[in-house]
Formats: C-alpha cells, sequence, structure tokens
C-alpha cells in the first residue's frame, strides 16, 4: 500500500539515511549519541526511470508532502525530500550540521540509489541553504568549524556538488529574514514588551503609520539591524563566560520576542507585490510576533550565531549563489507571503554567471493556495521541467 500523499502511478520510498560523527555535546534529542538519522522519502512515477534526482531540504525540513514534490512526481521526475538532524525543532540548529546532512543525502543517492546527477532544490529556506551549500561544495574546502569557534570538521568528500540548482519561492537567508522581521521597537531584550512607541508598527500611537515614509523605513531597517547585533553581543559575551566558568560545552537557551513586525506586512508599498495587506504566510503579523511559532522565538548561543547573526551566520546564499558554476533557475511568486519580490531579485542578481534563468508565478503565494493554486503549480513545475531538462 502506498503511503500517503504519493501520486498515481508514483510510489513515495520512506528510508533514513544514518551517518556518525564526533561530537562534543549533543543538540538533537534522541540519535543515541554521535549517530544522525536522517529522514527521507523519494517520491518517483513507478515506471519512468531516470539517472536525475531533484534533492530537497531545508533545514527544519517537513516538505515531503508540499504540492511541489508530489507534483514533480507527477510530472515524471525522481524527487528527494531529504530532512536534516533538526526536523521541526530548530532552537538548536547549527547550520554547519546541516550542510554536513544534506552532503549525506545526496552522496546517498548517487553510491546507494544510483544516481548519476542531482539537481538541488530549495524551497523557502531551503533555497540559501542550497546556495550555500552548492558553493561549499563547488569550493572543495568542507567544513572546519561554527561561528561560535566550535570545531567541526566536515572533509570535502563529504559535501559532493550538485549539477544544477533551484531556489523556488526562496530568501536570501535564515540570518537576514529574521532581521528584516524583526521588532525594532524592542530595545531591552530582558525589557521585551515595554516598547519604543515611535518604532512600535503595532502601537496605534505611534505617529508613522501606513503608508510609511522611505526616512521612517530606512530608520526602522537600521534599528533592526542594531537590535540582532544587540543580541549578538550578549550571545558572545555569554558564551564567553559559560566558557570560562562552566566548560567549553556549557550553553544556554534564551527566547527572542518580537519577531514579526516587517513595514511591508502593513504597507503594500514597502517592497510591492500583489501579496495580502496586513498578512504573512504564517497568519495575522500582530500575533505572530509574540505567538509560539515566530523565527528564532528559542534560541541557544551557538544557534544564534550559527542560524540568526546578521554578521556571523554563513548560510547566505547571495554570497553562496555568486561563488557557483552550475545552471541555476530562481522562481519566485509575485503573491508570496513570506519570501516577497525583493528576495527573488536579490537571489537572482547574485547569481555570478549568465546560464541563469529567472521565472515568476503571477499571482502565487509562498504555498501555491488559493482558487488559483493548482494553476500556479503546474506553472511552475513546467519551467522546473525546462530547466532540468537540460541539465
Amino acid at each position: 500500500m502506498s503511503l500517503p500523499g504519493t501520486p498515481e502511478g508514483c510510489e513515495r520510498i520512506a528510508y533514513v539515511v544514518v551517518h556518525r560523527e564526533d561530537a562534543a555535546f549533543s543538540d538533537t534529542y534522541g540519535g543515541g549519541g554521535n549517530i544522525v538519522g536522517l529522514d527521507c522519502h523519494l517520491v518517483r512515477p513507478i515506471d519512468t526511470p531516470s539517472d536525475t534526482l531533484i534533492v530537497f531540504m531545508h533545514p527544519i525540513g517537513g516538505g515531503m508532502y508540499l504540492p511541489i514534490v508530489p507534483g514533480l512526481a507527477r510530472a515524471g521526475h525522481h524527487v528527494l525530500w531529504a530532512n536534516s538532524r533538526y526536523r521541526g525543532v530548530d532552537s538548536a540548529l547549527i547550520m554547519e550540521k546541516v550542510a554536513a546532512d544534506l552532503g549525506r543525502a545526496i552522496a546517498d543517492a548517487k553510491e546507494r540509489l544510483g544516481y548519476d546527477k542531482v539537481v538541488l532544490a530549495g524551497w523557502s529556506g531551503g533555497g540559501s541553504l542550497s546556495a550555500w551549500y552548492q558553493s561549499l561544495a563547488e569550493a572543495g574546502d568542507g567544513i572546519d568549524g561554527t561561528p561560535a569557534g566550535d570545531p567541526y570538521e566536515v572533509a570535502a568528500e563529504h559535501l559532493p556538488a550538485a549539477d544544477g540548482l533551484m531556489m523556488l519561492a526562496a530568501h536570501v537567508s535564515r540570518h537576514a529574514t529574521l532581521t528584516e522581521w524583526m521588532d525594532a521597537s524592542i530595545l531591552d531584550e530582558s525589557r521585551p514588551f515595554e516598547r519604543a512607541t515611535e518604532l512600535n508598527l503595532y502601537d496605534p500611537a505611534n505617529p508613522n503609520q501606513p503608508t510609511y515614509t522611505d526616512d521612517f523605513v530606512a530608520t526602522y531597517r537600521a534599528a533592526q539591524i542594531a537590535r540582532n547585533r544587540r543580541i549578538t553581543a550578549w550571545v558572545k559575551d555569554e558564551l564567553e563566560r559559560l566558557r570560562a566558568t562552566e566548560g567549553p560545552g556549557a550553553e544556554r537557551a534564551f527566547c527572542v520576542h518580537g519577531t514579526m513586525a516587517d513595514p511591508r506586512w502593513l504597507d503594500p508599498t514597502v517592497d510591492p507585490s500583489d501579496r495580502k495587506p496586513g498578512w504573512t504566510y504564517l497568519g495575522d503579523p500582530k500575533v505572530v510576533n509574540d505567538g509560539p511559532v515566530g523565527l528564532a522565538r528559542f534560541c541557544t548561543l551557538r544557534s544564534w550565531l550559527s542560524q540568526w547573526s546578521y554578521d556571523d551566520a554563513r548560510g547566505d546564499a547571495v554570497a553562496g549563489a555568486a561563488k557557483i558554476t552550475v545552471p541555476a533557475l530562481v522562481i519566485g511568486n509575485t503573491a508570496d507571503d513570506a519570501c516577497t519580490p525583493s528576495h527573488t531579485k536579490r537571489l537572482f542578481d547574485a547569481i555570478g554567471h549568465d546560464d541563469k534563468r529567472l521565472h515568476e508565478v503571477q499571482g502565487a503565494t509562498h504555498y501555491y493556495t488559493g482558487p488559483d493554486g493548482r494553476a500556479h503549480l503546474t506553472e511552475a513545475i513546467g519551467v522546473i521541467s525546462e530547466f532540468v531538462g537540460r541539465i
């Protein structure tokens, strides 16, 4: 019997890629010490062999049932969604370890499953992961540590390069996205609900109301970056203190409030697109701003530096895309309520060669929902099929 979410004429094979690594401490629940298990779903047409595999990974996974996965299989492609070790929980996520996981999944697909060619497909937060990973793989230098200064060695042989790169409904990085969404009105992290009125987008007493002036947006953006850097400074000081007093593996968890207060969600003239004003892919931004599912809500010191720090995190699509040499496709959605058109443009412009294509699906949301979602999905799959067909 087929697993749920399997298109007619296709098979969905669930399996686990297991690898071992030496670790000074555990940052995931379970796993058996130094054993890392990656939950994978291979979705492919039963009677259509292929030597090419489309590989998806998102830092926190969970996309094996996104419409794009069975949709591509239905169109004749072999598709792998590989979850990282941090499936569903990013509070202690280290991006360098996610890159290592992606490398292991690709190597397994080539060595065990026998695929000759791999096309990386990064959806949403997977876009920046994929571009950064490909730049690491092409450089051939491996990984030699984390932004926190912890040793973490991954040999270049465990980071096989892909033959093509697709960034789909993607943003430029987790750290840049968080910074653009941070509530700039929080000036003291120890008193997160005492907020500066003139920067509080959700305070009716704020004299700055939509439509926002260019000067206000510039001031707000600078305050967002300053807040990210204040948190980073505290993280570095705290990590240094803990290492000195409690040992090299000491860690601390903390909470970051106010992480969904981007002016563009309230003012459609900021990064204009077809998106619905006053809304995000997670719902009402005012509610999400202090709700439990906001970006970076729960963190550790090391994860902040590797995943969210504006100046220290490395998983950057703009920097990575500038270094890749393989053919690249960027697809953006003009009504995306998560990854807006300015991110799509920055991704495309960052690719440092001419073998690249940009396509925008008019009216499409982040997950291809709504009455025209199926048509939007079909359009995107057509563009992807054309691209993959020439790899």
